[in-house]
């Protein structure tokens, strides 16, 4: 039996549903999709998509790939500009000593500490380009200076990748798309300009997938596709019947004529971005919003309709499912057999 509220329950015929239906647009596209299992930590879930034609997965630590590859995974891209020290060398040498595995570089310096402190066959690296984010990767133009850096160094270059993560903003996943495609041709252009072969040009965030350019991409990276979450809700990159994930919470108290679950930020995560018109939606009832979250209480304005009553129990979505995931050790899987626990394996693997 599930435990007492709050806690994450996944829909399994939705999730197979977004996994299927996202793998069958990226082999309608021509691209590979290697999805990022930071969304859900789950082995159980990985397996899924791995089975839906996915090569390999994508990962943002160390850890992770510890997690994974120890749960037979066998092809993992780190997509974090690892900055390496012996001990994060030994671990990931490790990993790599089990399945194939590529990393992220944004700099020379970086390229010389990855390769000095991982021993074994070369690595495999991507060089990260700034697409518009402002976050990490290289001006696109200087993507094959850092290229060779990497090659001087002893690791074998493959491509390049971003992440178009200004597509998190209302009305701006069309240009991030386009900003993502122009800043990956232009890198790969400069890599071969200097002498390497491009394999791999990698992108694709979940609310910019729509848009994604085919002609330049030759692989995907979301990840908040498997379940959905409100922000992508928000955004319309889907819809209320595709969201596979929510947190059940329990109606403890009607003060002041709104509806107070026990769910707080320490179930469902405190993202809230400045655009969002809440905490967190409740899946049944497109109006409502999460207007007040503290620990364990979410505070939800009904603008229509009663109050559900007291005891009853409230699907919610959270804003940012990645985070929520990442407070939770399990999840409820509602399956045709009945409720069954997945385990958040990677949970915290945060180095």
């Amino acid at each position: 039996m599930p435990p007492s509220t709050p806690y994450l329950l996944v829909d399994l015929a939705r999730l197979q549903h977004n996994i299927d239906e996202t793998a069958r647009s990226a082999r309608a596209a021509g691209v590979l999709l290697r999805p990022h299992v930071k969304t859900h930590k789950c082995p159980q879930i990985a397996e899924l998509q791995l089975a839906a034609g996915a090569p390999g997965i994508t990962v943002a630590t160390i850890g992770e790939a510890e997690v994974f590859v120890s749960h037979g995974v066998r092809d993992v891209f780190i997509a974090y500009p690892l900055w390496l020290d012996e001990e994060r060398g030994r671990r990931l040498g490790a990993v790599a000593a089990q399945a194939r595995v590529s990393v992220a570089v944004d700099s020379e310096d970086g390229a010389v500490q990855l390769a000095r402190h991982v021993a074994g066959p070369p690595l495999e690296v991507l060089i990260e380009v700034d697409s518009g984010h402002h976050r990490t990767g290289v001006v696109p133009e200087e993507a094959g200076g850092v290229a060779d850096a990497a090659r001087a160094a002893g690791l074998t270059v493959i491509g390049v990748f971003t992440f178009p993560g200004h597509a998190y903003l209302p009305e701006a996943r069309h240009e991030a798309a386009v900003q993502e495609a122009g800043s990956l041709a232009v890198a790969a252009e400069s890599l071969r300009g200097h002498g390497h072969e491009v394999r791999v040009v990698s992108g694709g965030s979940t609310p910019s997938l729509e848009h994604a350019d085919a002609t330049v991409l030759t692989e995907w990276r979301p990840g908040v596709y498997v379940f959905g979450d409100a922000q992508q809700w928000e955004l319309g990159s889907t819809t209320p019947e595709r969201i596979a994930l929510t947190c059940q919470a329990t109606v403890v108290s009607h003060a002041h004529g709104r509806v107070v679950l026990d769910a707080g930020s320490k179930a469902l995560g405190a993202d809230r971005a400045a655009w969002a018109t809440g905490f967190g939606r409740v899946l049944d009832r497109p109006d409502a919003r999460v207007i007040q979250l503290s620990e364990h209480h979410a505070v939800v304005e009904l603008p229509t309709g009663a109050l559900p009553p007291l005891g009853s129990t409230v699907s919610l979505v959270p804003n940012h499912v990645c985070n929520a995931v990442n407070l939770a050790d399990e999840l409820w899987v509602e399956t045709p057999q009945g409720r069954r626990s997945w385990p958040v394996a990677a949970r915290g693997r945060n180095a």
